[in-house]
């Protein structure tokens, strides 16, 4: 079975595939300090809560991260603990995304495989929309190659900034208000950010969409995706392990598909 390990600023995501099969996944909070005993352990106990086996039936270990102490440690640990190297989405791996940037290197490897995984599912041209730390809007083009896209600040770091410099404001849950017209604090921030951010994304995805002519899909991931995409009118699908996907696809391309007869060793 395959491994798959998204690292993000703020959270990692944890997939586990049999072949294309999308067995289980987790989430837990980045922290650059863990190490790789650390790591391995938290691995192994997601495993067994599943009956499957750390030692036994991981054949291939894949990492996208925009962490890099935490590469170096995740390079660590699969060797240590699997006795064989990761494939890590960096320069020199295959991906068979063309990156059509003024300069690819600089290019997130997680935006690397949503691009992938979108043109794999869905065809071109596509837009990902990715509600992470920051919001990543990454265009596919029809032949599958990322022409670029936009960031913008995310939905929790800006609840973070605007809690911490009002001084009568406050975190808030993030849920539909009664109406857009706030009767009190609480519903007036969830109405500002609830409608700003689906305003912001299907602004952006109405420049975007308009520059690529013609039809375009239109996917959302990330783990805050469900709070914004029920308001919006420009996103299509909501595919929340597509960075997964796209993970298992870089894999194939460098070590060939995971056995699954691995599963009942």
């Amino acid at each position: 079975m395959l491994l798959t390990i998204d690292v993000g600023n703020t959270q990692t995501v944890i997939g586990v595939f049999r072949g294309e099969e999308l067995v289980d996944h987790w989430r837990i909070g980045t922290d650059s300090r863990r190490t790789a005993d650390e790591l391995a352990l938290t691995f192994q106990g997601f495993l067994a809560l599943q009956g499957m086996s750390f030692e036994r039936q991981i054949t291939g270990v894949v990492v996208a991260s925009v962490v890099p102490a935490l590469t170096h440690t995740l390079r660590d640990m699969t060797e240590r603990y699997f006795h064989f190297p990761p494939v890590i989405v960096e320069p020199g791996v295959r991906t068979g995304v063309p990156i059509l940037t003024d300069n690819p290197k600089e290019v997130g490897a997680d935006r690397i495989a949503n691009a992938l995984a979108a043109f794999h599912l869905y065809g071109g041209p596509a837009i990902v929309v990715d509600f992470g730390t920051s919001t990543n809007f990454d265009v596919v083009s029809e032949r599958g190659e990322f022409l670029g896209g936009a960031l913008a600040p995310g939905v929790e770091i800006s609840i973070d900034a605007l809690a911490a410099r009002g001084a009568q404001l406050r975190k808030v849950e993030i849920v539909r208000p009664r109406s857009v017209i706030g009767k009190n604090t609480v519903e007036c921030l969830q109405s500002g950010i609830l409608y700003g951010f689906a305003g912001q994304i299907d602004g952006i995805l109405e420049r975007m969409i308009k520059e690529l002519g013609g039809s375009v899909k239109v996917i959302a991931t990330g783990g805050l995706a469900p709070l914004i995409i029920a308001e919006s009118s420009l996103v299509d699908v909501h595919d929340p392990w597509l960075t997964l996907v796209g993970l298992r696809l870089v894999y194939e391309k460098n070590s060939g598909p995971a056995s699954p007869s691995s599963a009942s060793s």
